[in-house]
């Protein structure tokens, strides 16, 4: 399948409008915690503000202290991204569009990687003392752009196997 200008162009914008409010939304907590030493701001009994560096992988796994095994992760979403733009010419509309949403969250995170040498992860999501992992607005889109691609498929497989 060949990918349109028109298409084409909707995915640039998506992408960028996604990186670019990412970028915002670091920047802004990032300035915070510049001009008060931390982040720490509760915001209800649900949601925590709470400014930490990541150098794993989305919501932290897979954290290190090691460059060589941070350079390799890098080097390995660098691969799934290559692989992602792949994806997207491949792909008919709905799975581009799913695939261009998780690559405007993973290039936000891309550029935290090569600028910070880290990710910063601010919302802190909890319930009653258990506390979710901290994520930022990038992983929101990655994950989103993912849960709508399983749930897709599965309705393909569904519609194709007439269960």
């Amino acid at each position: 399948m060949k990918l349109s200008y028109n298409r084409f162009f909707f995915y640039i914008f998506i992408i960028i409008s996604i990186f670019f409010l990412d970028r915002l939304s670091k920047l802004y907590v990032l300035n915070y915690a510049s001009a008060n030493e931390q982040v720490n701001i509760v915001i209800n009994d649900f949601l925590n503000i709470i400014l930490i560096w990541n150098k794993g992988i989305g919501f932290g796994l897979f954290s290190f202290d090691n460059n060589k095994v941070y350079n390799f992760i890098t080097f390995l979403i660098l691969t799934i991204n290559l692989l992602i733009i792949y994806l997207i010419i491949k792909s008919d509309k709905i799975r581009s569009l799913f695939y261009v949403i998780i690559l405007g969250g993973s290039l936000g995170n891309l550029f935290d990687r090569f600028y910070y040498t880290a990710v910063p992860d601010f919302i802190d999501l909890n319930y009653k003392g258990f506390h979710w992992f901290i994520f930022n607005i990038a992983d929101i889109f990655i994950s989103l752009g993912i849960i709508c691609l399983i749930c897709f498929e599965f309705l393909e497989y569904k519609k194709n196997n007439n269960v």
